[in-house]
């Protein structure tokens, strides 16, 4: 074992490449530096890109069954095994995963070990998922070109070169969501994010391991141009961000954008007497994962009792402070980047100054909202109660525990709430249901109480990857 600083090298389709632009990736509590990691400039990703057929063609020697096959092994190394760490003799322990995304992402060690166990079982269970992303096609299709399945004649062909990547920083499950595209006989190209390299270099790893052609992969520590240039030539590509860096690509249908979920739950009329029995559901949709994710209910839309369920809430969550990392009761994420929890801070401060909205938690908190703790700068829980849903708060995510509670009448609720990830809605009413469900701008939608966390593994809860990869054409064949 190599006693130097570990050295992550970009991956130039597999192919380990050290530059002489290296960042050091530090631990945000101690400034330790955990890692040097290359990078590169967007020439080098566009001259890898002009090669990315041979990467298909490596992918294409596999049916689809046997890398559905492959992706099951390599999420058992991901979680268990033991796999190289850059290029200078270095090894990583599921352990020291741990330890080295959570001293650099902020995540407690218990909130890793969550987001491994959602990698492991999207990469263990995906036959089911592509069974849900392409409603039960025989994948063998995909293997010749043609078929005939449901009494159809059946054709589908690749729409990218390659899936382009530009993954945030917040939260490693995330990765869950490009996973599928290698079994699809699609290589990627992924630009990580700036604190957490860790996880797909680790996947990368681990999908090597097991047989996967290390041409499939591209890892591109990388800058705008780089980042501009991997959404702009492979074809299909994601993007991670706030709105401010994903509006520009709103309008690109080659582009799938994953930015902020505004999720929400909504108490129908029929249930709001009874919403105490509904405090849990709440509670663990706002505050899992540290309320980094899309899916964190950010509003609590309610017809009634908006003042005592903004209380309820905050005598649960505002007495909530940061721990060590490696507590297993933590709740809290530390911030990688402390301006990020000041700018987050200041602009509740300022919501707050528009009349119609109160910091509930405030007064169970005991102390300021932005905190530092053992090094590590925190964002304790926020519940702000809204007198109506067009104040500046009541809409509004951030990345930490935060959620609006706002009365609105239930026959205005949907034509309010604007855009919605998930959404909760509890209620049995025979005809607000069938609303619901018709609702354009929910894109997951839970009947009853159930955490906007959870997600099913054979229905995508954004996006459909096998839609958006491969295109369906009409065929027939004359020999």
């Amino acid at each position: 074992m190599s006693t130097t600083i570990p050295h992550l090298p970009a991956l130039r389709l597999g192919r380990p490449y050290a530059s002489l632009d290296q960042v050091e990736v530090k631990d945000h509590r101690t400034g330790e530096v955990r890692a040097l990691v290359s990078t590169v400039n967007g020439g080098i990703v566009k001259r890898d890109l002009a090669r990315i057929g041979s990467a298909r063609e490596a992918l294409n020697r596999f049916t689809v069954a046997e890398l559905i096959d492959l992706s099951g092994k390599a999420g058992e190394l991901f979680l268990n095994g033991t796999l190289p760490f850059g290029d200078r003799g270095h090894t990583q322990t599921p352990d020291e995963y741990v330890q080295t995304l959570s001293g650099t992402s902020g995540l407690p060690h218990n909130m890793v070990r969550r987001n491994m166990a959602k990698i492991h079982a999207a990469l263990t269970n995906l036959k089911t998922v592509l069974n849900g992303l392409t409603r039960g096609l025989d994948l063998s299709i995909i293997d010749r070109g043609y078929g005939e399945q449901f009494g159809t004649k059946l054709s589908f062909y690749p729409t990218a070169s390659a899936l382009g990547l530009v993954m945030p920083s917040n939260s490693p499950a995330v990765n869950s969501l490009w996973l599928p595209a290698i079994a699809l006989k699609t290589p990627v190209v992924i630009k990580p994010g700036k604190e957490e390299p860790w996880t797909p270099y680790r996947l990368i790893q681990a999908f090597i391991a097991v047989g996967v052609p290390a041409e499939a992969f591209g890892f591109y520590p990388t800058d705008h141009d780089g980042a501009a240039t991997i959404l702009n030539q492979c074809g299909r590509a994601l993007i991670f961000g706030d709105k401010s860096t994903t509006q520009q690509y709103a309008n690109n249908p080659a582009i799938q954008i994953h930015g902020p979920g505004w999720s929400k739950i909504l108490v129908g009329e029929d249930c709001i007497e009874n919403w105490r029995e509904y405090l849990d559901i709440m509670v663990r949709s706002i505050s899992d994962n540290g309320g980094r994710s899309c899916i964190n209910a950010s509003a609590i839309v309610v017809p009634k009792y908006g003042r005592e369920i903004a209380e309820a809430l905050a005598q649960r969550l505002g007495p909530i402070a940061p721990t060590s990392p490696e507590d297993p009761e933590a709740k809290l994420s530390g911030f990688a980047n402390p301006k990020m929890a000041e700018f987050i801070d200041a602009q509740i401060e300022e919501g707050l100054k528009t009349p119609g909205a109160e910091d509930v938690t405030a007064r169970y908190r005991g102390g300021p909202r932005k905190v530092v703790h053992e090094g590590g700068v925190y964002m304790r829980p926020t519940i702000v109660r809204c007198d109506s849903f067009q104040h500046p708060l009541a809409n509004r995510e951030f990345l930490c525990p935060y959620a609006s509670v706002v009365e609105v009448p239930q026959r205005e609720m949907l034509g309010l709430i604007g855009y919605s990830l998930a959404v909760t809605a509890v209620t049995r009413d025979p005809a607000w249901i069938p609303q619901l469900q018709s609702a354009h701008g929910i894109e997951r939608l839970n009947i009853g109480p159930v955490s906007t966390m959870r997600i099913s593994w054979d229905q995508p809860h954004e996006g459909n990857m096998f839609e958006f990869l491969w295109q369906r054409r009409s065929i027939e064949m004359a020999w």
